[in-house]
């Protein structure tokens, strides 16, 4: 897949394209459907599919308060987007002068003169331009002017652990993280969810309990709910079983937030790289233990369901 930065790089223009506009974080299941369709239409032609998504997340520049913490990083979103077929992605900066164009202005400054899109494939909640005012409907409305088809794809609905259906979006997802629901979270995925981030210095707490975690610099990631969950770390490309506790450390006071993961089979030194730990499931709720003792007994029977598969 090739990469582009920065909307003024698409030049000369594509000479045509099959495309999909958004922000494609978490690159889910939904997402994917939206692709699928996308490469159907390519196939058989020499249009490529391409993808024009921003960065950072819009909302980080017109309503700082209500941006969303984000599913995935820059580089694991290109990742996905490339497996999924996707031939060519443009990462536009999220910058006021570009998200504050009219709707019509957007499609005919932005998409038609750029990309020269055959389709523009979307789901039924796009909104794009200022105020998000643009909506699939518009993109319908202008594809005679501008000489492309529009396709709609019906959203994509899965059945929850609780026996409720819902539609996969992202916003449901980041519901389902906080709510430390990460099997769910991944059946709208397609894969577990992961945070990438920096070992850093902890409190060395785990190492003094023969239990030595892993803590981790994870940003402005979505951080799951707090709890202990079994998964697995990622350390140099190899998988481990690995115990995430997630929380303040009531037992010994509390203090700030952290991500601490105790990496089963390994004790090798980490400060300063990056790891990627994934959850699988929720094993506990955090809990304040009356003594070390006991959480030490705790963290055994944690390990033991992590590597049971409890």
């Amino acid at each position: 897949m090739k990469t582009i930065h920065g909307l003024e790089a698409v030049d000369p223009p594509l000479l045509h394209s099959v495309l999909s506009v958004g922000n494609f974080d978490g690159v889910h299941l939904a997402h994917l459907r939206l692709l699928e369709q996308a490469s159907a239409l390519a196939a058989g032609t020499s249009a490529p599919v391409a993808v024009l998504t921003f960065e950072p997340h819009p909302l980080t520049v017109v309503a700082p308060a209500k941006a969303p913490l984000r599913l995935s990083l820059p580089e694991d979103k290109l990742c996905r987007l490339a497996d999924a077929g996707v031939h060519l992605t443009v990462v536009a900066r999220s910058e006021p002068k570009l998200l504050t164009l009219d709707a019509a202005r957007f499609v005919e400054e932005v998409l038609i003169h750029r990309f020269r899109p055959a389709h523009i494939v979307e789901g039924p909640s796009f909104g794009f331009g200022r105020g998000r005012r643009g909506t699939p409907e518009l993109l319908a409305q202008l594809a005679p002017r501008f000489g492309y088809e529009m396709h709609i794809v019906e959203p994509v609905h899965i059945a929850l652990d609780d026996g409720q259906s819902a539609m996969i979006s992202s916003s449901l997802i980041r519901s389902l993280l906080s709510q430390c629901r990460v099997r769910d979270a991944a059946d709208c995925l397609g894969y577990s969810y992961g945070l990438t981030g920096s070992v850093v210095r902890g409190s060395a707490r785990g190492r003094t309990l023969n239990f030595p975690t892993a803590n981790l610099d994870v940003r402005d990631q979505l951080i799951p709910g707090d709890g202990v969950y079994a998964g697995r770390a990622i350390v140099d490309n190899v998988a481990y079983a690995a115990a995430t506790s997630i929380g303040f450390a009531p037992t010994f006071g509390g203090g700030g937030h952290r991500v601490e993961t105790h990496i089963l089979g390994f004790d090798a030194d980490l400060y300063g790289q990056p790891i990627r730990v994934e959850f699988d499931r929720l094993l506990r709720p955090q809990a304040k233990f009356p003594s070390p003792e006991a959480l030490v007994d705790q963290l055994r029977r944690d390990v033991r369901a992590v590597t049971n598969g409890e």
